[in-house]
């Protein structure tokens, strides 16, 4: 009875990784805004660069706010403002409104990732901690799967694209009140709420540091593959947007293959293997995508990446958790810090590509990045 108690309890939680999937819709609107207002590459870069700009912001403030009103009503709020991000551009279409919803987006997304995961980790064994937490990734890449999927859907069926608002506003809003009926008991703190500049002291030990550089490369590299292979599809092939969008349906579908396999092989096999071995397929696919340019090699580097790239996440934040159980909050805040990745490497993607007139400069500025994950894979536990 206790078991099915806590599956349930789970239910809500599941779809509030749902929903937290919806911050990879920035990959698939960024290109669509593009070509609507004709934006440069770098200025197309903004806009994912505002929805992860708030996890740097927001990350350890948020750590002291679920130590003051707990996980799970911090993530109801989040999921609230994901609403409220994805009702905005139906007021209107212009690109100060998309910067102001993708500013709301990666607020939300920033409160539900900084407690997620010390709600999960309050509520399965230390055992099971890393493939849960993949599985709830597995769910997030449906919804990041499904977002450009439903983008090119609508774009065509109905010469608007900018439907998949409502239709995703409504999942955020289902999620919203099912989470809040909800009850989930949470364990205190060993260590007490703690200030900001303690929680940021954190990063003086040395695994949490390097963890933090690693959420860091792993959001870059997704946001980075997001946006860019689109525009490599239309550069390498002449593709339109609505058939280059396909490319980023590729990377998801593999990444969500690559999830779900996770969630049963980190239940047997050691994490580090596990990252290892990831890394050295996304090394293997920028490689591929920079010296080779047949559409087969490049659909199949990209779906390599989207393997490699699915359990990066789960196995680094879990071990800088168990790292420090009395300071999960805070530990979990700093994690997610990281994904300022998701602002600043593409960003000099952007740079780069423009500054090479092609897409070998972004893909470049992803080789550094996976080549630091590589570098890190030695330091993590077996």
């Amino acid at each position: 009875m206790k078991q099915k108690n806590r599956l349930f309890k789970l239910l809500p939680v599941m779809l509030a990784f749902f929903v937290m999937g919806f911050v990879d819709l920035v990959g698939a609107i960024t290109n669509f805004v593009k070509e609507d207002f004709g934006l440069s590459d770098s200025i197309a870069k903004v806009l994912p660069a505002m929805a992860f700009f708030w996890f740097f912001i927001l990350s350890v403030p948020t750590g002291m706010l679920i130590n003051r009103i707990g996980r799970r009503k911090t993530i109801v709020l989040s999921l609230a403002v994901t609403s409220l991000a994805l009702l905005v551009p139906l007021f209107g279409y212009s690109f100060p409104v998309m910067l102001v919803s993708f500013s709301l987006l990666g607020i939300g997304n920033t409160l539900i990732q900084v407690s997620i995961n010390p709600l999960i980790s309050g509520m399965i064994s230390e055992k099971r901690l890393a493939s849960t937490m993949t599985f709830g990734q597995f769910v997030k890449a449906i919804a990041s799967f499904l977002g450009p999927v439903v983008a090119i859907w609508v774009s065509l069926a109905f010469n608007n694209w900018k439907i998949l608002f409502p239709v995703f506003m409504t999942v955020s809003i289902l999620a919203t009140l099912w989470l809040g009926m909800t009850r989930i008991e949470e364990e205190k703190e060993s260590a007490g709420g703690s200030g900001f500049w303690e929680c940021l002291k954190l990063l003086g030990n040395p695994l949490i540091l390097l963890s933090f550089i690693g959420i860091m490369c792993h959001v870059g590299i997704d946001v980075g593959i997001n946006t860019t292979m689109p525009e490599i599809m239309k550069e390498y092939f002449g593709m339109s947007r609505e058939d280059a969008g396909f490319a980023s349906s590729v990377y998801f579908l593999f990444r969500l293959a690559g999830c779900l396999a996770g969630a049963f092989v980190l239940a047997r096999w050691s994490g580090r293997k596990v990252f290892t071995v990831s890394v050295l397929l996304m090394a293997v696919a920028i490689a591929g995508l920079i010296f080779f340019h047949s559409r087969e090699t490049v659909y199949a580097c990209i779906a390599l990446a989207g393997l490699g790239n699915a359990n990066i996440f789960p196995v680094i934040v879990s071990q800088a958790l168990l790292h420090l159980p009395g300071r999960r909050n805070e530990v979990s805040a700093l994690m997610i810090m990281g994904l300022i990745g998701g602002t600043v490497f593409p960003l000099l993607m952007g740079k780069a590509s423009d500054l090479m007139a092609t897409q070998t400069g972004s893909l470049l500025i992803l080789g550094i990045t996976v080549l630091y994950l590589l570098l890190f894979s030695p330091k993590l536990k077996k």
